[in-house]
């Protein structure tokens, strides 16, 4: 397979960073890890992956790494949230005080589908992506309760949102990283040639 110009981050202070590498790998996009505002300036795009989005944002404001985000992505940057990352790039957490980093104008709600116990798998219909449908793995996922008028919604699941796009900025409150199936990253990876 071709590669990508530009390197991939994956926000590496929680969650699935070794999965988002190979899945970027099977695309042809370098992948890096990034934990400061240096490994911020050497990357083109950023994947912010699952975890405790509380503790991240935490994190995030600990390292110093909240504003910078922030300022690259307004400035065009592409950037990928995967379930806690939808959490954290929304405009709003629906029944939480949460600071948020504000970056796409959705509201989520946390942990829509149900507790640990309740995590599935499900086939979604994700016409961006081609007629197969795509295999999502949900792990007390959110979902997006409002999207706002700029906002596409490219997948969803009872009516809510669960793979939406603003602009550079796009979130899946499932996990495509835990899949064999490169689809999703191989869209994220036309984001970044754009």
């Amino acid at each position: 397979m071709a590669r990508i110009a530009g390197r991939a981050g994956v926000l590496a202070l929680q969650g699935d960073v070794v999965e988002h590498f190979r899945a970027l790998e099977r695309c042809g996009v370098a992948a890096c890890e990034v934990k400061s505002k240096a490994d911020l300036d050497a990357v083109d795009a950023l994947i912010i992956p699952g975890g405790e989005s509380t503790t991240v944002i935490r994190l995030l404001e600990r390292f110093a790494l909240d504003a910078p985000i922030v300022e690259r992505v307004k400035a065009g940057m592409p950037l990928w949230g995967t379930c806690m990352g939808m959490i954290i790039v929304a405009r709003e957490v629906i029944g939480m005080e949460q600071k948020t980093l504000d970056l796409i104008d959705i509201a989520v709600r946390r942990n829509a589908f149900g507790r640990q116990v309740a995590s599935a798998e499900a086939s979604l219909a994700i016409p961006v992506l081609g007629r197969e449908p795509f295999p999502g793995i949900f792990i007390r996922a959110p979902w997006v309760e409002r999207a706002g008028p700029g906002v596409e919604v490219l997948g969803s699941v009872d009516g809510h949102g669960v793979f939406v796009r603003q602009a550079n900025v796009m979130v899946t409150s499932f996990h495509p990283e835990l899949t064999p199936d490169s689809r999703m990253h191989a869209y994220f990876a036309r984001m970044m040639s754009r």
